[in-house]
């Protein structure tokens, strides 16, 4: 295997949690829906949906690299805040008319299935270090 894209690339332990693919998905669905917006919310609301979408994976990441299970589980509380941050955000977007209510119940869905996701992996985590 000589050429480059022979190679398998190695895989980093928070690329194999279903949680962290699911909050990169939703990540996308956010650009997606935010494209829409109306370009006065380019820098308030669309900026903090888009940073709040990132930051669930990205602690997410940073935990991983994390030695103690007890810091593992701060940075998956930091990224389940986050998600709930999102959350609020996409409420006050359908209160500003900015989507519809079907936009946000396919969304709510993802966070209810990332959020259940991420307390059971804190959950674990919790339980690693407190035994």
């Amino acid at each position: 295997m000589n050429n480059k894209t022979d190679q398998k690339n190695y895989e980093f332990s928070f690329e194999k949690l279903d949680v962290w693919k699911l909050s990169v998905e939703l990540v996308k669905d956010i650009y997606k829906v935010t494209k829409n917006y109306p370009d006065e919310e380019k820098f308030g609301l669309v900026s903090q949906l888009r940073r709040s979408a990132i930051s669930v994976s990205s602690n997410l990441s940073e935990g991983s690299s994390r030695i103690s299970n007890k810091d593992k589980a701060h940075f998956t509380q930091i990224s389940y805040g986050s998600l709930m941050e999102l959350l609020c955000q996409l409420i006050i977007s359908k209160e500003l008319d900015y989507i519809d209510e079907k936009q946000l119940f396919k969304l709510r869905e993802k966070i209810e299935e990332i959020s259940n996701k991420l307390n059971s992996l804190r959950n674990y985590q919790f339980s690693s270090f407190t035994n």
